[in-house]
């Protein structure tokens, strides 16, 4: 148990449903009271026989009886069924049902680059959404390959948002060897638009100069799709067809944005070739047109798409033929069957000069907005700059929308059935909403009240979200099934802590501090629970005490079991999981996350009991004592895991046999000693926990050697970031398994450099500038000397890294 804020969640829930559970409750049991005073009527009434009596009990005892029957023998069995309570949602209010996500906030993010997987893609924030997208073809060692799924394996030089504000404009530059691919997203909402607006993408493809003869390469074949998962029938537009001088690619319409037009414009000469498809399948929509292409190519020698459409097609993919360099504009109006649409003004507004303008007018309040939000226009060079602003684009572009099927797994006491799907919703981006915050807290809000919605009645949510088709088929079939046992870091907590400090600072306006506060209020009971599953779920053997679930015991081909709930997967661990862990970035995540609930407490003013519960966790959990006991070295002056391990693991070669299949020649575990309880001997991230939470005192002798860790090139340090784990490590850049390369394991990882950035200018904000600091008691050393830390320390470092 930790602190005295470990309370069921349970008992949560029930209390946040404006009684509603109670009077339901109470619905089912009678009254006994009247029941009582109806005993005493019926037994003053005696003019009734006593036998007429005993036929009408009877018979009202029948008629239950068949009525009993009846209602079972006309239900389906699994309507009978009680639903798994891992699988109940939180009954509480939906964070998304605020009037603050709905009118002109839900339209205004209807339309965006929602599909981060694929190089650019576009969609609604709807479940069966109109998509569209785009695909090139590459040229490398004279090969032609397929570009649209975002992949290492395409080896591009370049790719990625240089800006993107997160609602109704994007730029990105993609190089793919000779070929330099630039697109610009615009989103726009005119009078007479249908839901969302209309919105427009402009393609620019330069190819090098010194590479114009080669014939590949001077030519460009692109390919933009649109698609209707809704399966609604898309026509073909007389720019294809029919009238190669009208611009219409396709049209079709919907219930959400009603009547709409596809068309494409350029000033450049170019060929249309299309395809049409229908199917259900939109996730291998790559593999279609390279089966179309292939055809194309060995029955006819040509690389284009053969002018041929399934009857009512859901797909519709334009083969897009030019010399280099070509541009050409694509847009899309919604309402096109409204009386007075005036769609030719409407494309031409969001093509050619037109286009031009807005694009150059967003680009410059997306400058301009990145200097006001990050204030650092007098303290970056050109190139830093830059690459700020592609941080910040990148992930205000990587946001996506899923929505699917999760697959939960189910206790053994349902039996054969292990798993339970459920439908899911979300928008999400990578890292966190950290950022976001200062750029949009509207966009922040919105993605951390889509995570809240995904809780279960016991403040659970799953640790994976892989849903649609088109995520499903990139994810590994052992990681899609999710375990209530099992949950990813907190990381929520740390935006919310900064949103709450800066309503304590008033740093938001009157309006938006009140929207951020219903927000609070109204996800307030399901933080609790989700507090609450953590603090028991997640607790230690030890007091105060956390580790991570999910790790596998009895795994013969991991070098060291994986800790994906962590989020750090292969960082090395103790090297045989058992309950005696104890895990030291799990704690400090938990210091954050009661830290965080008891000042949301006092900002909403909570009842003082609630509050000072959350306060005391946070107490125990950030003393300075208890943590060194727990996970303090004094020979390696850092901080580890504890837990039952031994350093004699290796992989090693062995022939397997496998029931009557051959014999296989494998990487199989190898234990060439027997574990013991001890802390865990490897320098990394997880070593910088409390550093990163600062709980080391600034006067402490500890936090010299942190900074040594930091500094010292053979442990952390590098001229690009500091190392996930130390070289020292006897981990260092190993393998976990034979098709495993290290992970967390050497590789840099900017989320947790930008944490360390932070507290390094904590640190530096005190001033910490005595020249010798006291020797801890007991600890029988001299006074030592400590770095000189100041704000210009902590630069310096920000910029070395």
């Amino acid at each position: 148990m930790t602190g005295t804020a470990r309370r069921g969640a349970r008992s949560r829930a029930s209390s946040s449903t404006d009684g509603e559970g109670d009077r339901a409750l109470h619905s089912t049991k009678p009254n006994q009271r009247i029941k009582k005073d109806r005993s005493k009527d019926h037994n003053s009434l005696q003019i009734f026989d006593v036998n007429l009596k005993a036929l009408l009990g009877l018979g009202v005892f029948t008629f239950l009886i068949a009525l009993f029957f009846i209602y079972h023998l006309i239900q389906p069995p699994h309507e009978d069924a009680e639903i798994p309570r891992v699988v109940t949602p939180f009954p509480a209010p939906k964070v998304m049902d605020l009037p603050m996500f709905q009118g002109e906030h839900k339209e205004s993010l209807y339309w965006g680059t929602y599909r981060p997987h694929v190089y650019l893609g576009i969609r609604t924030r709807n479940p069966q959404s109109l998509i569209a997208g785009l695909m090139w073809i590459g040229v490398k060692d004279g090969r032609y390959f397929m570009r649209h799924v975002c992949q290492d394996a395409d080896e591009l030089n370049t790719y990625g948002w240089t800006h993107h504000n997160g609602r109704d404009y994007g730029h990105q530059v993609l190089v793919d060897q000779e070929m330099t691919l630039a697109t610009s997203f615009l989103k726009y909402k005119g009078n007479n638009s249908g839901y969302g607006g209309d919105w427009a993408v402009r393609i620019d493809v330069q190819t090098e100069k010194s590479k114009l003869n080669e014939e590949m390469l001077r030519t460009a074949h692109l390919f933009f799709y649109v698609a209707d998962e809704s399966g609604n029938a898309l026509r073909l537009g007389r720019g294809v067809t029919n009238d190669h001088q009208d611009s219409v690619l396709a049209l079709g319409s919907r219930t959400d944005v009603g009547g709409w037009e596809l068309h494409l414009k350029s000033t450049d000469n170019f060929e249309v070739h299309y395809s049409g498809f229908k199917t259900p399948h939109i996730h291998n929509l790559s593999e279609l047109v390279q089966e179309n292409l292939g055809a194309q190519a060995r029955n006819f020698g040509r690389l284009q798409l053969p002018d041929t459409s399934d009857d009512s097609p859901n797909i519709l993919v334009f083969q897009i033929s030019a010399t280099t360099p070509f541009k050409g504009d694509i847009a899309f109006v919604s309402g096109a069957e409204l009386t007075s649409p005036r769609v030719e003004e409407r494309v031409s507004s969001l093509t050619g000069t037109p286009l031009t303008g807005q694009l150059n007018k967003k680009q410059n309040e997306f400058d301009e907005k990145f200097r006001r939000c990050f204030n650092q226009a007098d303290k970056l060079d050109l190139e830093s700059m830059t690459v700020g602003k592609a941080a910040i684009a990148n992930l205000l572009g990587g946001i996506g929308y899923f929505y699917g099927q999760s697959k939960i797994s189910l206790p053994k006491a349902y039996g054969s059935t292990i798993e339970y799907v459920i439908q899911c919703t979300l928008v999400s981006a990578c890292f966190l909403p950290k950022l976001t915050r200062r750029w949009d807290i509207h966009i922040c809000l919105d993605i951390i009240g889509h995570w809240l919605d995904l809780m279960n009645i016991d403040g659970w949510i799953p640790r994976e979200q892989i849903l649609g088709a088109e995520a499903l088929s990139k994810v590994p079939e052992e990681f899609v099934l999710q375990h209530s046992t099992n949950g990813n870091p907190p990381t929520l907590f740390l935006v919310l802590h900064d949103v709450v400090c800066s309503m304590k600072r008033n740093k938001y306006a009157a309006n938006i501090s009140d929207e951020i506060s219903s927000f609070l209020e109204r996800s307030f009971v399901r933080l609790e629970a989700w507090f609450q599953w953590f603090n028991t779920t997640q607790s230690g053997k030890d007091p105060s005490s956390y580790f991570w679930h999910g790790r596998d015991n009895e795994t013969i081909r991991e070098l060291n079991p994986k800790t994906l709930s962590s989020g750090l997967d292969d960082y090395p661990r103790a090297s045989h999981p058992s309950r005696e862990e104890r895990h030291l970035d799990l704690r400090c995540w938990m210091l954050l996350a009661a830290d965080c609930m008891h000042s949301i407490s006092e900002l909403l003013l909570k009842e003082s009991e609630l509050g000072q519960e959350y306060g005391l966790t946070a107490k125990v959990l950030s003393d300075f004592d208890i943590l060194n006991q727990m996970h303090f070295d004094n020979a390696h002056g850092a901080y580890f895991d504890y837990g039952n391990h031994t350093e004699q693991v290796r992989l090693s070669w062995k022939i397997v046999e496998a029931g009557g299949n051959y014999p296989s020649r494998e990487l199989v575990r190898e234990v060439v000693e027997n574990p013991i309880l001890r802390l865990v001997p490897h320098i990394g991230y997880v070593s910088l926990f409390p550093f990163m939470r600062r709980i080391i005192p600034p006067q402490s002798w500890i936090l010299e050697k942190q900074l040594d860790l930091i500094s010292n090139r053979s442990t952390l340090w590098t001229d690009f970031g500091l190392r996930s784990l130390a070289r020292t490590s006897s981990m260092y850049m190993k393998r976990n398994t034979e098709h495993d390369p290290p992970y967390w394991r050497g590789p840099i990882w900017m989320n947790m450099n930008y944490m360390i950035l932070s507290s390094l200018h904590h640190y530096a904000k005190d001033r910490i500038s005595m020249g010798t600091v006291r020797s801890e008691e007991g600890k029988g050393k001299r006074c030592t000397p400590v770095y000189r830390l100041d704000v210009a320390c902590a630069i310096d470092h920000g910029r070395s890294l």
